[in-house]
């Protein structure tokens, strides 16, 4: 039985409100301890110190999703910047997504800018210390993705899972588009070619 067998034998439709089933592989993801120093030290999106853990936090504990959002967006993505602190938050996005199990676009979209971002201009490589625990949230992330956007019709969301997808799988450029180019914006620039 696939996925998408087990959740439409649930009531014979497709519902965005389903919980995400568990992912064997996706209970795997390490990531830097919320009580670990070096949170103290790691630099964001705007280029100085920059401590997501209460961000984190308030969008785990679904205090405030959307003010939460609009403050890790800011804080971990700036201009096309990001930093050691924005690496650091992706293995903990993950795992608040899985847990929430709710499709959000938010986690796949700023995860995969994120891993745009990294490298470029004046962007730092992730830390050889997180590297590992990195690559394989944005796997995982992914592997979610492919369960879930069966539960979603908003392209928003389709576009960002199937970004992260494409990064995941080597497909950057692809990425790049999904994510940083809406549907119009897509036809305008294919009427011109």
């Amino acid at each position: 039985m696939s996925l998408l067998d087990g959740v439409l034998s649930a009531n014979g439709l497709i519902s965005s409100t389903i919980t995400t089933p568990r992912l064997a592989m996706v209970d795997s993801v390490r990531m830097l301890s919320l009580d670990d120093d070096r949170w103290n030290n790691l630099v964001g999106g705007y280029r100085m110190k920059c401590d997501p853990r209460p961000l984190l936090a308030g969008l785990e504990n679904e205090q405030n999703r959307e003010k939460a959002w609009h403050e890790l967006w800011e804080e971990l993505h700036h201009q096309g910047d990001v930093g050691e602190a924005s690496y650091a938050s992706v293995p903990h996005l993950v795992r608040i997504h899985r847990k929430s199990g709710i499709v959000d676009w938010n986690t796949y979209a700023i995860v995969a800018i994120i891993e745009l971002a990294r490298g470029k201009g004046n962007n730092p490589e992730v830390p050889k210390w997180l590297e590992d625990d990195y690559r394989r949230a944005i796997r995982e992330l992914a592997e979610i993705g492919a369960a879930e956007i069966w539960r979603t019709e908003e392209p928003e969301a389709i576009r960002a899972i199937l970004g992260v997808i494409a990064i995941a799988k080597g497909l950057r450029t692809h990425g790049r588009f999904l994510v940083e180019y809406s549907e119009d914006e897509l036809l305008d620039f294919e009427s011109r070619v």
